[in-house]
C-alpha cells in the first residue's frame, strides 16, 4: 500500500463538510476523498486565487456533490462565521467540520519566542478551531448532530528542536478535542488525527533532501502521503466511526514505536 484513496462507496452523499485550509496539500485531499464520497464540499482559505483553483481540480474528481470556495481566515471568528452562514445558506446543512488549516510563524528555541507570534500561533491553531467548532455547533449540529475531524500533529506528542511552540499548540489540539467530545456529546463527534511528516509541496524542504535517511528508519519504510490523512479524515467523518469521539488516530510511518538508542 503506498496512501492512495481506495475506491469507496458514497458513504458521504449528500452530506456537506467544511474543510478549513482546502485549498492545498491535506486539505485539498480531504475535499478530494469527500467529494469521491458523494459529500458536497465547502472548502475555506485565505487567498482567493489557490480557491479558485482548488474549486476547479475537485470539480474534475468524480463525484455527486457541489464544490463551493469561502475567502476566510481561520484565525478570524468573524470569517468563520461567515463561512457556516455561506454554507447554510447554499445547501441547507453542515455535516462535518474539518480543522485543518494552521500557521507556524516561528521556528526557534522556546525561550526566544517573541509575543506577537507566539500569538498569532494560537489564534489560528488553537482559538480557531473553538471559533470554528462553535459556529458550526451553534447553527446546525446542536440539533442535528455532525462530525468535527481536527488536523493535529505527532508533534503535539513528541519534543522537537525547532517547531516547540507550533507542537505545543498542536498538543493543546487534542486535549481540547477530548473536551470538545465530552460538551458536545452525544449530537457530535469530536476526534482527531496526528499526521507525521506528510510529502506536501509545503513540506518538500523538510523531506525532500533527507526521505532516504528518514524512511529508512520507520517501521513501514516510506512517508505519509495527503492520502493518507485523508483516508483517516474520511472514516471518521462517515457513519463508520460512529461510536469514536474524542480519540486522536497517530498516522506516522511507525515513526513513535521506534525504540530509544536504536538507529534502525
Amino acid at each position: 500500500m503506498n496512501g492512495h484513496v481506495p475506491h469507496v462507496p458514497q458513504v458521504l452523499h449528500g452530506r456537506v463538510a467544511v474543510i478549513t485550509g482546502g485549498s492545498r496539500g491535506i486539505g485539498l485531499g480531504i475535499a478530494r476523498a469527500y467529494r469521491e464520497a458523494g459529500a458536497h464540499v465547502v472548502i475555506a482559505a485565505r487567498k482567493p486565487d489557490g480557491l479558485t483553483e482548488a474549486r476547479e481540480e475537485l470539480l474534475r474528481v468524480k463525484g455527486d456533490g457541489d464544490v463551493h470556495e469561502v475567502v476566510a481566515n481561520a484565525g478570524e471568528p468573524e470569517q468563520a462565521e461567515r463561512c457556516v452562514e455561506e454554507t447554510l445558506a447554499r445547501f441547507g446543512r453542515l455535516d462535518v467540520l474539518v480543522n485543518n488549516a494552521a500557521t507556524n510563524p516561528y521556528m526557534g528555541d522556546l525561550l526566544d519566542l517573541d509575543l506577537p507570534r507566539a500569538e498569532k500561533t494560537v489564534r489560528v491553531n488553537q482559538y480557531g478551531m473553538i471559533a470554528w467548532t462553535r459556529y458550526a455547533w451553534r447553527a446546525w449540529m446542536s440539533e442535528h448532530g455532525g462530525a468535527v475531524v481536527n488536523i493535529a500533529s505527532v508533534g503535539g506528542i513528541v519534543v522537537d528542536p525547532h517547531i516547540g511552540w507550533y507542537n505545543a499548540t498542536k498538543a493543546a489540539m487534542l486535549h481540547l478535542t477530548r473536551q470538545l467530545a465530552y460538551e458536545l456529546g452525544p449530537r457530535a463527534r469530536v476526534n482527531a488525527i496526528a499526521p507525521g511528516l506528510i510529502k506536501t509541496e509545503l513540506a518538500r524542504a523538510v523531506w525532500e533532501p533527507r526521505e532516504p535517511i528518514l524512511t529508512a528508519r520507520l517501521p513501514l519504510r516510506r512517508l505519509g502521503t495527503v492520502e493518507d490523512v485523508a483516508n483517516a479524515a474520511l472514516f471518521l467523518a462517515s457513519d463508520a466511526s460512529s461510536w469514536m469521539t474524542g480519540q486522536t488516530l497517530v498516522l506516522d510511518g511507525g515513526a513513535t514505536v521506534l525504540p530509544i538508542g536504536v538507529d534502525e
